[in-house]
This record gives C-alpha cells, sequence and structure tokens, in this order.
C-alpha cells in the first residue's frame, strides 16, 4: 500500500476554500492507503517534504503550481519516494508535459492508480530544476513583478508594470558560454536554459514532447535590439521564432556561463535568487521518479 504525503499550497491558483476536504475525500474514493494532508507554501514545501521522505512516504504530492510542485522535485531527486503532482497553479507546464490530467478528481486517479516514470531534471551548480533557468529580462521580469506583490499590487497588474520597466532598462548581458567542447562570448538580453527542449513556435509555444532525452535547451538572441526582441515576441505566437535572424538555440547534455560578476540573478523555475558565477548547468538523466496516467 501506497504512503501518501499531500502538499497543498493554499495561495496557488483559484482554489476552492474546502480543497483540502476535497482532495482528502478524492484520495480516499481511490482507494489509497495511508494518507496525510499538509498544507504548506513558499520554503515550507521542501522542509515538509523532506521530513514525509524520512517519515517513509512512498509518493509526495505536490498540489499548486509550478513553483510548488518545483521545491517538492527538489528534495524527491534521487530519493526513494514519487513525485506525484495535483495542478492547482495557474499554467502548470510540468504537469502538462507529463500528460497529468488538470481536473482534480483525475489527476488523484492518475497518483492512486497510475504507473511510475523517471524524467530528467536540469540542475545549476546543484540546484535542480525541472521546468527552466534563465538569467537577463525573464529574471529582473520576475524581481520586479514580486517587489511589486510585496507592496500590495495584484499579480497580473504588477506583471504589466514589471514588464514596462524591464524593457526601458532594456540591457544585453556580456556572456561567455562553453557547452560541447565549444567555447564563445556573446552580447545577450537573455539566456534561457530549458530541461529538454522547448517547442518555440505556434499553439505549442512553451510545451515540451519529452521529459527524458537528457539535454538542455540553451535559447539566447546575441546582439539582438530591443525592437528585433518584440518582433521575436510576436512572431513566436504566429509563426518559427528560429528563423529569426538573431535567434539561437542548442541542446548540450551540459553548459557553463560565466557572466563576468562574482554573482548572477537567476530565474529558477521562477523563483529568482542570485548564484555564484560562473552557472554550471547539466542535465540529470532520470533523476526524477513521477506518477503519471
Amino acid at each position: 500500500m501506497q504512503r501518501i504525503t499531500v502538499l497543498l499550497n493554499p495561495g496557488a491558483g483559484p482554489q476552492d476554500d474546502d480543497v483540502v476536504a476535497r482532495v482528502t475525500t478524492g484520495f480516499r474514493r481511490a482507494g489509497t492507503g495511508e494518507l496525510d494532508v499538509r498544507v504548506a507554501a513558499g520554503a515550507l514545501v521542501r522542509t515538509v517534504a523532506a521530513e514525509a521522505v524520512v517519515r517513509g512516504a512512498t509518493v509526495v504530492v505536490a498540489g499548486g503550481g509550478d513553483g510548488t510542485v518545483s521545491a517538492a522535485a527538489s528534495v524527491l531527486v534521487d530519493a526513494g519516494a514519487t513525485l506525484g503532482i495535483l495542478p492547482l497553479g495557474t499554467l502548470n507546464h510540468f504537469a502538462k508535459d507529463l500528460g497529468v490530467p488538470l481536473d482534480l478528481d483525475e489527476a488523484i486517479q492518475a497518483i492512486v492508480g497510475g504507473r511510475r516514470v523517471r524524467v530528467d531534471v536540469g540542475e545549476v551548480n546543484g540546484r535542480p530544476f525541472i521546468n527552466n533557468a534563465s538569467i537577463g529580462m525573464y529574471a529582473s521580469l520576475i524581481a520586479e513583478r514580486e517587489a511589486m506583490q510585496r507592496i500590495g499590487r495584484h499579480k497580473w497588474f504588477a506583471h504589466g508594470l514589471a514588464a514596462a520597466r524591464v524593457w526601458r532598462r532594456y540591457y544585453r548581458h556580456h556572456i561567455h558560454l562553453q557547452a560541447d567542447g565549444r567555447e564563445r562570448t556573446i552580447h545577450t538580453p537573455f539566456v534561457f536554459v530549458g530541461n529538454n527542449t522547448y517547442q518555440l513556435s505556434g499553439l505549442e509555444l512553451g510545451g515540451r514532447k519529452t521529459l527524458d532525452a537528457g539535454r538542455l535547451h540553451v535559447c539566447m538572441a546575441p546582439n539582438m535590439t530591443r525592437r528585433d526582441v518584440a518582433r521575436m515576441i510576436v512572431t513566436a505566437m504566429f509563426g518559427d521564432i528560429c528563423r529569426l535572424e538573431g535567434f539561437e538555440s542548442f541542446t548540450p547534455s551540459e553548459l557553463t556561463l560565466d557572466g563576468g560578476v562574482p554573482r548572477l540573478r537567476v530565474s529558477l523555475d521562477g523563483e529568482v535568487m542570485a548564484l555564484d558565477n560562473p552557472l554550471e548547468f547539466r542535465s540529470r538523466c532520470g533523476a526524477l521518479q513521477v506518477m503519471v496516467p
């Protein structure tokens, strides 16, 4: 019988007030064994997930958005327990890429009656990520948005204001890269590093067809001007940005990024932090076990 610990983030997405009761009832109906449902958010997710592993949980379920899932997953990399996902957030990228149902009851059934698969995680300076890590424009955008939310701005209003500020301060970083035995120096407004290959155009923009290819996906825009980046954003929605002059992407298994400063601001699955330079990226093949339908 499975010993399941469920971690619910009360602030993730449009949850109902009775989500704890709904989740508890759903797992009981699905025929689970030992069940422990906890409410946890922020840094507490990692703490409670680690405690669950020590107590012998066979499945640790993250109920929330990608940030909650990423926090729980970081504890379960190379651990004996398996990750389960209740996609209760707004975007739920990782769940979608795994084929986990967005319906709560169906997601519960996938955990109780599904199968275990092994997927890759990315890693930068020893920190795992399930979706992506980036420096430059996006990391700055998230940092600005969080600062505005701390003073009471609504999330999407804060996002719009943050985007305007970052756009006004358009900046190209001086970066030295090493990957696949090659080295080069570039000036780019961003470097995006995905855990496996992302779709870069059209309706599938931002999705991944596989999470077990053992590759990173590096995207950047050397020497692109502000106007070029604006065109890239529009093209991504209606065309193929890979055809744009100045846009580059490649898929190494490891990458070293030197920003020429002591520390770099990095967005890691949406969480902004400062990491020591240089940044050492690698793909951790099959390091995370996940329940899927």
